[in-house]
């Protein structure tokens, strides 16, 4: 039982798509060891497959990924990290299919989802509680990739602001395509800015992870099982610097997640199939291969680090691991688990600065 500490949340599948979760869940972690007491069901809701908080407010998001998909918003509890309470604020259409990720803008005022049934990306502006509105814009992809099966159309799998105030970039693993918008405050709309970034065919983008330098970016290839390496250049349009595969291990390899760590030494990818998680070093170009370290389970969906503790969420074991991340050589090491239902997305408390882990 860990006594004290900060609460996490945990989205996960529920009936409706599958899953044996109920909702939102709540785990309390220590922060000196790491370890984590799951404490329940905290907000009954349809598969909230992704979770993110406000950057300045105590509010927690989550995506609703089913056939109608919405977009959830519930208060955390005042005496959070002392209790997981949330107190609903309600749910709205993103006007899509299976919405699976989301992001709130750095400013805090407005909310983007990435609906991959239907390939689109929808806005819905935060008032100065953190409460979402109706939606404000609804930008649909077009296009396929050669994958009949699982590029039969568009797909949008990740909407990441940017943290400087440029382009939003939406990931789309069915056209192949890292597309680029410019947000117009005023009105809550996406305005297309080119060029595109196209992947080579069949990479099927999933996830993509900044550099805290601004500059680099690098991209989990799930259909490929790649990593790419890009750079930012003038005018934000990205630069392939080459590719690296996800994975060292034979089998199905389904890259999910990808991070870099905040002191920016070092790339952590999860591989779904394999059940790993890679580390490679960010000293070069490319991301250099250092190891890949087994997660207990087969399918580890996402991943969060927080501090020197990396939190593995996988689906289809049932399961949340903790390990505990090397400072200086970067590989992680199992220190435990707990049972959570089909887990989808782990949620830590709001990011410490780079300094914390160094």
């Amino acid at each position: 039982m860990v006594d004290g500490g900060e609460i996490l949340y945990v989205g996960c599948y529920t009936a409706e798509a599958g899953g044996r979760g109920e909702g939102v869940v709540a785990v309390r972690r220590d922060p000196v060891t790491g370890a984590l007491d799951p404490l329940g069901t905290v907000a009954p809701t349809e598969s909230p497959s992704f979770l993110v908080r406000h950057p300045s407010l105590p509010v927690l998001y989550a995506v609703n990924e089913s056939a109608e998909g919405t977009v959830s918003a519930w208060a955390i509890d005042a005496d959070a990290p002392a209790r997981p309470g949330l107190r609903p604020l309600g749910s709205w259409s993103t006007g899509g299919d299976s919405p699976c990720h989301l992001a709130v803008a750095p400013d805090g005022g407005y909310i983007f989802a990435a609906n991959y049934g239907s390939g689109s990306v929808s806005v819905h502006p935060l008032d100065l509680a953190g409460v979402p509105g109706e939606r404000t814009d609804l930008r649909v992809h077009d296009g396929h990739g050669p994958d009949p099966e699982r590029q039969e159309r568009a797909h949008a799998h990740m909407v990441s602001p940017d943290p400087a105030g440029g382009a939003l970039l939406a990931v789309d693993l069915g056209t192949d395509t890292v597309y680029r918008y410019d947000l117009d405050h005023s009105r809550g709309r996406l305005l297309p800015r080119e060029p595109v970034t196209r992947t080579r065919p069949g990479t099927g983008p999933r996830h993509l992870a900044r550099h805290p330098d601004g500059h680099r970016l690098y991209l989990a290839g799930e259909l490929d099982a790649t990593v790419v390496a890009y750079s930012r250049e003038s005018g934000g349009t990205l630069r392939e610097r080459g590719r690296v595969a996800a994975s060292a291990r034979h089998g199905l390899v389904q890259p999910s997640e990808i991070t870099v760590r905040p002191d920016g030494r070092f790339l952590y990818v999860g591989n779904r199939g394999v059940g790993t998680i890679s580390v490679f070093a960010l000293d070069a170009e490319v991301p250099r291969y250092v190891t890949e370290v087994a997660t207990g389970g087969t399918w580890p969906r996402h991943f969060t680090l927080i501090g020197t503790h990396l939190y593995v969420a996988d689906e289809r074991s049932d399961v949340v691991s903790v390990f505990v991340v090397d400072p200086t050589g970067g590989v992680p090491e199992p220190a435990g688990s707990v049972a959570v239902p089909s887990p989808t997305c782990v949620l830590g408390p709001p990011a410490p600065p780079a300094e914390a882990i160094r």
